[in-house]
This record gives structure tokens, C-alpha cells and sequence, in this order.
């Protein structure tokens, strides 16, 4: 379609624009607060990373260690911060703009907590990040990590931690909050609805969770391998195995070049392996590779879908069409032009697609009339599915963080909840006014790709 056609020529125009200055140096982030709660010494990491301890911690919280911990387990997890009552990190912030925000919890053995209460809400800077509403730490259980993606205007970043109620506790085992580089969250991405493609700004701003990271095709890349401490998982749990599909792994250089993805955007190891369409014979298959994510109704989510063609033997052979959530996201895509006619050189695209009518968010790729005989007819190295606030700015449930702060015990309840709510309504409206208003610019781009305690 011609409108796909403009809106990949307008992408890649603003794309060189917006990153021109493009480095191969290592990230060393500018805010870079790392903390080991409860603990009274510093933890280093395999990563190389030191998590030091929150000793200015209020003295209403409770520091609790593992007695009898996992010999392989992280010293990050041996000991953790509880909270009986709302209390909150205060984070200096020196470099403006967003911000990685990391949450670890692991609950363990303890004669003193019942893990079954640790019931309550985790809010990052206004926004609703978490809330912990069931037995998922009843006992030992499993390690949950939460990730968020969340933009800082002024010095101060806040998280607090509130309990349900005066019976309930809540915990964190440890905190990393992490400037992020200029180039791994733009304004703009492409809106994908019902028969049309158009664009969606203010992306930046939006508090955001990632909730999928997938490297396409290889295997698992954990922190020590990705310069901004990233994991990225392997598709098999989310790719139909039999699709007929190939993996492909590259030995060559990858070639970052301006104008494309860094390799803050994605490492190496997730642009030297992908899965692949290959026609074999003097016809083109008629098959689509599709990944298929759990998703939570109400929310509109960023799909990150990166490209590298490591399978091409030369140039202008590689086209093939973009769905997201079976919507057509681009028809089309020539890969040479899209990596200004290099091979072996990644760029990304962002989506943003709403999760309302299912549980579930599917991305794929496959050929197109144009493909080639004999050639490589799609292919996907890696896929990020990132969840955005709703309309009253949380990424967990329908409370607002007003309603949220007022809902511990304070008595007169019956009268201060409808307050709230009238509260957190008025907050929905102004924030879908905001979104109407910046739709009449009719911007069209793609995407490139210490503490105070108390």
C-alpha cells in the first residue's frame, strides 16, 4: 500500500535524524542506583554489578535474611525490606528523561512472615506499577522480577510500597534504577487499528512494562551479555514449532550504523540469530511465522520487533509483510532499504496495538507477492511486547495512584473512597483529552530502532 510505503520513508528520515550519534562504546548510565534491601553489606553480582545496602532505611521497616539460603542464589535474594505500612525510596536523578526502573522479589523460608499476606501496591513516580493481590509468595516461591520503562522530568524518582491494610505487608528484595540511553524510547511509534496504520505520540512519557523479551531463534541472553543487564528469553514458548519455519545463526560482525538500532537497543546475540521463511524451490511458500503472547484486556501495548537480514546473500532480495495482532502493520518491507542498503545491520520498528478483545497479542511475519523464489521470503531476530499505562495511569488494575495512597486505614473509609474515585475519573479524562490533542498533529514516524528512605 502506498501509505505504508510514505510512512517507512518518513521513518527512516526521522529515524537518521533522531541518532546520528551512534556509539560503540559501552553504556555507563548517568543515574545508576543499585540496592541490596535489608542487607548491611554491599552484593556483587556475576554481571560485575554492585548492589549496595539501603541502610538509610526508615526504622518502621523491618530487615529480614534468608537463614537457610540457596548456595547458588544471588546474595541479592538473601535478605529483603519489609514494609507494615506505606513507606518509600527516594532516588536523586542527575540525566533527565527515562528511566529503567527494575523491581526483585523472592520471597524465602521465615518463622516470622506468612507470606500469603504480603499483599499490596508498588507505585514509581505517580503511576501504578504493581499490585499483589494473591498467594503467589506463600512459601518459597519463585524469583519475579518487574521491569519498567519510566520518564523523569524533575530530580526525584519515588517508590512506594503500600500494603492492602494493617494485617498485610509488603516486601522488595532489591531495586535498580537505571538511566536509560536517549535512543531506547522514542515519542512516536506507528498506532496499529482496525484498516489503518497511524500515529501515536507521547509514547515516551507513558509509564511502561515490559513484559516480554525474546531473542527470535537463539538461545537465553542473560545480564552479563547485554549492556543495558537485559534478559532476553527464548521464542519457544511463544512460536508454533511446526511452521515450517528455520533458525539461522550468523559468525560475521553485526554492522551498527546510524540511523539504525544501537546495541543499547538490542546486543549482538539477539541480531546474529533469527528465524527465517526460506522458499526452496520456484515458488514462493504461502506461510506465515506467529508468535503468540499473553496479554491483559484494557491496555494498549508496544511491540518492538527487531531486523538484521544475516541469511541474504546479497542485497534487494529480502521483502516481506509485518501483522501485528493479525492487523496488516506493514506491507512491503524491503530489509535492504530499511538498513540503508547494508547487510548484517539491525534496525527496529515499534508498534502500538490495543490488547482489548482477547487475552492475547500475536506478532508476525511472512511473504508477499513480491517475494523471491529461492530466497529468504521473512525473518524476525527479536521481539519486545511492552504494556502502557491505562487512562487513569496504571499498569496494574483500575485504581489510580490518589486512590491508592488514600486507601491505607485512616478511618472515615465509606466517605474518602468515593472522593477518590470521583478523583481518579477526572484524572482518566484529562489524560484522554491529552492523548485527543496530540493525535491532531498527525505525527507519522517510526521508531528506531543516593537514597532517601522512609
Amino acid at each position: 500500500m502506498a501509505l505504508h510505503s510514505l510512512n517507512l520513508t518518513l521513518f527512516l528520515s526521522l529515524l537518521s535524524l533522531s541518532t546520528l550519534a551512534l556509539s560503540l562504546t559501552p553504556f555507563s548510565p548517568v543515574d545508576n542506583h543499585l540496592l541490596d534491601c535489608g542487607s548491611t553489606v554491599p552484593s556483587t553480582l556475576d554481571d560485575s554489578r554492585r548492589f549496595v545496602p539501603d541502610s538509610s532505611a526508615s526504622p518502621l521497616s523491618i530487615p529480614l535474611r534468608n537463614q537457610n539460603p540457596n548456595p547458588n542464589s544471588p546474595q541479592i535474594y538473601q535478605t529483603a525490606r519489609i514494609f507494615r505500612r506505606p513507606s518509600k525510596y527516594e532516588f536523586q536523578i542527575r540525566d533527565p528523561g527515562t528511566h529503567m526502573v527494575r523491581l526483585h522479589f523472592q520471597s524465602f523460608n521465615s518463622c516470622n512472615l506468612d507470606w500469603s499476606t504480603a499483599r499490596f501496591h508498588v507505585l514509581v513516580n505517580g503511576f501504578v506499577a504493581l499490585k499483589v493481590n494473591n498467594s503467589v509468595f506463600d512459601g518459597v516461591s519463585g524469583l519475579m522480577i518487574k521491569e519498567y520503562l519510566i520518564w523523569v522530568s524533575n530530580e526525584k524518582l519515588v517508590i512506594r510500597f503500600i500494603p492492602f491494610e494493617k494485617s498485610c505487608f509488603a516486601f522488595v528484595n532489591a531495586i535498580e534504577v537505571v538511566s536509560a540511553p536517549k535512543d531506547l524510547v522514542a515519542d512516536t511509534a506507528m498506532y496499529v487499528s482496525d484498516g489503518k496504520v497511524s500515529g501515536f505520540d507521547g509514547l515516551a512519557r507513558q509509564a511502561i512494562q515490559v513484559v516480554h523479551r525474546v531473542n527470535v531463534g537463539g538461545s537465553k541472553v542473560t545480564p552479563f551479555n547485554d549492556s543495558l543487564w537485559r534478559t532476553w528469553s527464548t521464542d519457544e514458548g511463544f512460536f508454533d514449532l511446526g511452521l515450517g519455519s528455520e533458525r539461522v545463526y550468523f559468525g560475521g560482525r553485526v554492522k551498527y550504523q546510524a540511523g539504525g538500532a544501537s546495541r543499547e537497543v538490542g546486543p549482538d546475540n539477539v541480531y546474529n540469530t533469527a528465524r527465517l521463511i526460506r522458499s526452496r524451490n520456484d515458488s514462493v511458500v504461502n506461510v506465515n511465522m506467529t508468535w503468540v503472547f499473553p496479554a491483559v484486556r484494557g491496555y494498549k501495548y508496544l511491540v518492538r520487533m527487531h531486523f538484521c537480514d544475516i541469511a541474504s546473500t546479497s542485497l534487494g532480495l529480502l521483502y516481506f509483510n509485518v501483522y501485528v495482532n493479525g492487523k496488516l502493520a506493514y506491507e512491503d518491507l524491503d530489509l535492504s532499504k530499511a538498513a540503508n542498503y547494508m547487510l548484517a545491520s539491525p534496525f527496529y520498528a515499534d508498534f502500538v496495538v490495543d490488547g482489548d478483545d482477547s487475552d492475547s497479542l500475536s506478532v508476525s511475519v511472512g511473504p508477499l507477492k513480491a517475494s523471491m523464489p529461492y530466497a529468504v521470503d521473512g525473518i524476525l531476530n527479536g521481539v519486545e511486547i511492552m504494556k502502557l499505562n491505562n487512562s487513569v495511569g496504571s499498569l496494574d488494575g483500575e485504581h489510580c495512584a490518589e486512590w491508592v495512597l488514600r486507601s491505607w486505614p485512616r478511618g472515615h473509609v465509606s466517605v474518602l473512597v468515593p472522593l477518590v474515585a470521583a478523583a481518579c475519573v477526572l484524572l482518566s479524562l484529562s489524560m484522554v483529552t491529552r492523548r485527543r490533542i496530540m493525535k491532531k498533529k498527525e505525527s507519522v514516524a517510526w521508531t528506531k530502532l543516593p537514597v532517601d528512605v522512609s
